[in-house]
């Protein structure tokens, strides 16, 4: 073992990132030699192939003999590769959008929906998204899409419509604790769009409304018990004192006679009416004696 290898916990690290501390040996440093005189030899033609621009939004992964040099990407910059012997992988550090298709997923109360969703993620090691994984960004597109559906598949449809963020929030966990060997961590996760049947769309909107309708009912039947006992109060308060009854009378014709109406009604209080009858009686009885 290397002397650099301390344990063998650390040497599996190192391989797991690509990362390789061993020295070139004996035949590594003839062709460094070698490489580096050829780029003498052919100075200043070579410069213009050896020195390599990196952006500042990207870092260069660079293998010298097959091992990646430094343990860490260079740039941005410039940055000096040698002829032959070198050879470099550009990544990308910005921030990567990935539209997940829709995903057709059988929830767990056995309902067909389709959702569809969006990834923001973006690589923090480039060494990690080069030597750990075959193309970063494809696994990260077909991990994205089975982990909505794993995911989508425990909850119910209640859950899915009304728990958006915090289902969006689990995704993003799964995926960050996922991808964190391949160097890409894991911005956010939303949740589009959620597709159901039309024939569930429209059980869904009858029970919607059947609810509504239940309680308005309810609504309307607690406005009618209020009603009712305020009426009562106030039939109470007005048996208590007549005059005040015909005070209620007069203020009702004033409301209706400010709405130019072309018929008025006028109500009379009923003791009044049997006064009247009363008299009209007794007037007709004493006429009838008379005569007789």
């Amino acid at each position: 073992m290397d002397a650099g290898m301390s344990s063998p916990e650390k040497q599996d690290k190192d391989n797991l990132v690509g990362i390789n501390k061993k020295q070139l040996g004996v035949c590594g440093w003839i062709l460094f030699s070698i490489s580096f005189l050829l780029m003498i030899i052919t100075f200043p033609i070579s410069i213009w192939m050896c020195l390599k621009i990196i952006k500042e939004y990207e870092r260069a992964v660079v293998f010298r003999l097959g091992r990646i040099q430094a343990n860490k990407a260079k740039g941005p910059g410039l940055i000096l590769v040698l002829p032959c012997i070198d050879v470099f992988v550009k990544v990308d550090l910005r921030t990567v959008t990935c539209n997940i298709p829709p995903q057709e997923i059988l929830t767990r109360d056995s309902v067909t929906t389709q959702v569809d969703g969006v990834v923001y993620y973006r690589i923090y090691s480039a060494v990690s998204a080069v030597a750990n994984v075959n193309d970063v960004h494809q696994a990260t597109f077909l991990l994205a899409q089975t982990t909505l559906r794993n995911v989508l598949g425990t909850q119910t449809l209640s859950q899915i419509l009304a728990g958006r963020e915090e289902i969006a929030h689990s995704i993003q966990t799964l995926l960050d604790d996922a991808t964190e060997l391949w160097g890409i961590r894991v911005a956010r996760v939303e949740i589009k769009d959620v597709r159901i049947p039309v024939q569930l769309q429209r059980s869904m909107a009858a029970e919607a409304e059947a609810t509504r309708e239940a309680r308005a009912r309810v609504l309307a039947a607690e406005g009618e018990m209020n009603a009712s006992k305020s009426l009562k109060s106030a039939s109470m308060v007005l048996s208590e004192s007549p005059i005040a009854l015909q005070l209620r009378y007069l203020q009702t014709l004033t409301t209706v006679a400010t709405e130019k109406n072309s018929t008025i009604v006028f109500p009379l209080p009923m003791n009044i009416l049997e006064g009247i009858g009363g008299i009209s009686y007794d007037n007709n009885h004493k006429k009838v004696n008379d005569r007789a």
